[in-house]
């Protein structure tokens, strides 16, 4: 499976009202694999970035007077998305700019015509009900490091959300802690798990580590009763 965590930056909140996108960041994701392949673009939305949004991502329009235009951009960003999974953070969001941009060329494009989307933000809000489930939240909710993150940046912010979402939503994945180590890691981020890798050594429990579990587990059931650990006991 190939998966896009994409983020947009936007002069605004709406594009019905003509805001458009000034910022793409891609992280690219293979049967649950950063390859780490991205695509990163800024753009000149040929209008004012709102202040309120400047304050959000620090994107001036002096910054974007010289960058590419949408239009220039756009077959470039369309081949990088086609076909791929794309997750996002409030999809609709992204998407709704995204749609917006495509049906102002020739010929027009539909996200979802040609890609799957898949909304990190509503797995969030399901799996974590009545909890912040923002990306700031996640990433302290799953150990990722999000220090950098000052201000919002497509980029930074579609591979922080490549992390959590790997995290989120389960698999059999490790954090590469050190980038310069080992043939797992060599970019930093997620990971699936070698099956090449030597098994992990097993370390049995001492005698006295024993007999100490068994004295705790005995007081267990004298307060509360049968337990968990004595039906499985009893069934080997």
């Amino acid at each position: 499976m190939r998966q896009i965590v994409l983020d947009t930056e936007t002069t605004g909140i709406d594009p019905n009202e003509g805001h458009r996108i000034i910022e793409i960041g891609c992280v690219e994701v293979i049967e649950r694999e950063l390859t780490g392949r991205n695509y990163h673009v800024y753009i000149n939305p040929e209008r004012e970035v709102e202040a309120e949004a400047i304050t959000v991502h620090g994107i001036t329009n002096e910054f974007l007077a010289d960058k590419p235009k949408f239009a220039e951009v756009a077959d470039e960003f369309f081949e990088f998305i086609k076909g791929a999974e794309l997750v996002i953070h409030n999809a609709a969001f992204d998407v709704g700019f995204m749609d917006s941009e495509f049906a102002r060329l020739k010929p027009v494009r539909k996200t979802a015509d040609h890609c799957g989307i898949v909304d990190s933000l509503a797995i969030a809000r399901k799996k974590h009900p009545g909890q912040k489930n923002n990306l700031d939240a996640l990433c302290k909710r799953y150990g990722v490091d999000n220090s950098n993150r000052d201000l919002h940046g497509a980029l930074l912010d579609a591979e922080i959300l490549a992390d959590v979402y790997l995290l989120m939503t389960g698999g059999q994945t490790a954090l590469s802690l050190d980038a310069g180590s080992g043939d797992e890691g060599g970019d930093g981020g997620i990971r699936r798990i070698s099956g090449e890798r030597a098994p992990l050594a097993v370390v049995r429990a001492t005698s006295d580590e024993a007999s100490a579990h068994d004295e705790f587990m005995a007081m267990m059931e004298k307060q509360a009763g049968e337990t968990v650990w004595s039906r499985l006991q009893a069934t080997e």
